[in-house]
């Protein structure tokens, strides 16, 4: 792990931070100060970046690589909320502002590469550049609502039904994530995905 300003992709580094979908309004003047808080790391398949229930959170800007968000039950079953992958972001902001433990799990899906900053940081930086603030809280309410709409989607579409909706919500993921973790993702099994591919139904 380092910082940006020392990391010796540096100048590659930025450029994707400069894509981030919340990074990239920014000022020069206020990425820079963004920057002398920002560690990069690279992030094994498997690693996991935040664990559920703990109340040290970070914020995390995706440079490379998919990560998923997924909820871990006291049986071990998992429920995978959402994938996030390259000018993404993911976070537990909602938690810090309830004063609750992280409800889910960041783990990557793939090799991975994230820059990060802890979680009470980020939040002082927003509250010094509002505009950026108010982007990102939207980026939030956006991503719950998301989440809610999966949710929902996995109550009332039959299996081909799921799997259209993720192709057609996103086309750029579907051959990067591994077909179990897709499976998941949808509450499907893995033979019932390769099923489903091999019958022509999606």
């Amino acid at each position: 792990m380092s910082l940006v300003a020392e990391h010796p992709e540096k100048n590659i580094i930025r450029v994707q931070l400069r894509q981030n979908l919340v990074l990239k309004e920014l000022e020069e003047s206020e990425m820079a100060e963004l920057e002398a808080r920002l560690v990069v790391v690279d992030c094994a398949k498997g690693d996991f970046l935040l664990h559920q229930g703990v109340h040290e959170m970070e914020q995390y800007f995706i440079l490379d690589g998919v990560l998923k968000r997924v909820v871990t039950s006291v049986m071990a079953k998992e429920m995978i909320l959402r994938f996030a992958a390259e000018r993404d972001i993911e976070t537990s902001y909602a938690a810090w502002r309830l004063k609750t433990p992280t409800p889910y799990s960041i783990v990557s899906v793939t090799k991975a590469r994230v820059a990060k900053m802890p979680l009470q940081q980020w939040i002082g930086f927003m509250e010094r550049h509002l505009a950026i603030k108010q982007g990102f809280e939207y980026e939030v309410m956006r991503l719950m609502s998301e989440i809610m709409a999966h949710t929902i989607t996995l109550h009332l579409l039959d299996a081909p039904g799921r799997v259209h909706r993720f192709l057609r919500k996103h086309p750029e993921l579907f051959d990067r994530i591994p077909k179990k973790e897709l499976a998941t993702y949808l509450n499907l099994s893995a033979e019932t995905l390769s099923r489903l591919k091999h019958q022509g139904k999606i």
